[in-house]
């Protein structure tokens, strides 16, 4: 064999080792518990404004929407994977968060230069006794936790380390995740240490709340205000390759992994609408990190529990930088709940 026929050989085994290594992990069997209401989690909702199912109806909506592509835009952040650099039951953090950015995304109408990503690692090493850890939490929790703390940083003040107090995997027990101030925003020197950042760009939570078994509560929401939460059982998940999952022996109310909800579609052949969802597995699973899901009948349990929240506030990235320099600092903007402004929501479901 030549020197070239011995090296692709090599790769190739390399390749299908580091496929099945990724199957592993994403399909530990501790991945069926990530998603649990912590002690310290006791507010289940807080709100004030209308809900937008109490002002779109159901047979307005339209018979496709995603977030995914309004009018040629996305407006959905990043696809992320929860179990890199090692194993973390961190759905519920994701989900809840990648959620939220997306909102934040929607209210710059797509135009506020770099995607913000809200920090997962942030809630893993502060928000633990309300939100969870790499062992599993709650959604509502997270964004109970950042309404009660005031704020969460974006990823390039604490990036994503898979790890939290109660963690083993990989070089977990090796890494300091207390809750001080450089473990919620800080940078490092050329001579190894770090030092904390006291001014950083975050973002607020104002109002949050969940739906129960009611896909027009869900579909409303999503049109209206921007992707949510969604609970499923995710055991059926692991041999998932494409298309739309609708066995009906998949209905069931029992559910372990957090998931965000972007939309829904109607399938040409059968007529019958689906759920797109986003994973936080990465894009080499499924349909590039997505899946679908038959909507109406709780297929997964997808329907069971969900969630959503608005920012309060947020800071702009302010690029690129006027001439004069002047909004090159941080700007916090608030965010404009589209459940106040309803006909201009009604005149977009009559466009």
């Amino acid at each position: 064999r030549t020197p070239t026929n011995l090296l692709l050989g090599s790769l190739a085994i390399m390749m299908s080792v580091m496929k099945t290594f990724i199957a592993v992990m994403a399909f530990s069997p501790l991945t069926w518990a990530d998603e649990k209401i912590m002690p310290g989690h006791t507010v289940l909702e807080d709100y004030n404004h209308p809900l937008p199912h109490t002002y779109i109806k159901k047979e307005s909506l339209p018979s496709s929407f995603t977030w995914g592509d309004v009018n040629g835009t996305s407006y959905l952040t990043k696809m992320l994977n929860q179990h890199i650099p090692q194993y973390c039951g961190s759905c519920f953090a994701h989900a809840a968060l990648s959620s939220l950015a997306d909102r934040i995304k929607i209210a710059q109408h797509g135009e506020g230069g770099d995607d913000i990503n809200l920090s997962v690692q942030f809630v893993l090493n502060c928000g633990h006794s309300i939100a969870g850890s790499c062992h599993g939490g709650s959604s509502t929790g997270v964004y109970e936790f950042i309404k009660k703390h005031g704020y969460i940083p974006y990823d390039t003040c604490q990036p994503y380390i898979a790890c939290s107090s109660n963690s083993e995997e990989g070089f977990c027990s090796n890494v300091d995740t207390a809750c001080t101030p450089q473990n919620i925003c800080r940078t490092c020197t050329r001579t190894g240490g770090c030092v904390e950042i006291t001014e950083f760009p975050n973002a607020t939570v104002a109002e949050y709340g969940s739906y129960h078994n009611d896909s027009h509560a869900m579909m409303a929401e999503i049109y209206a205000r921007g992707p949510i939460k969604a609970s499923v059982n995710a055991t059926h998940l692991k041999d998932y390759k494409g298309g739309i999952i609708s066995d009906p022996s998949l209905r069931t109310t029992k559910h372990n992994h957090g998931v965000s909800i972007v939309g829904w579609g109607t399938d040409e052949e059968s007529g019958s609408k689906y759920w797109i969802v986003r994973n936080s597995w990465g894009q080499y699973w499924g349909e590039m990190g997505y899946f679908r899901v038959r909507l109406g009948d709780n297929i997964l349990a997808i329907e069971t529990n969900a969630a959503w929240a608005t920012p309060g506030s947020y800071t702009t990235l302010n690029f690129p930088c006027a001439e004069d320099g002047k909004n090159c600092r941080y700007e916090t903007k608030p965010y404009m709940d589209p459940s106040l402004d309803i006909e201009t929501v009604q005149r977009r479901l009559k466009a």
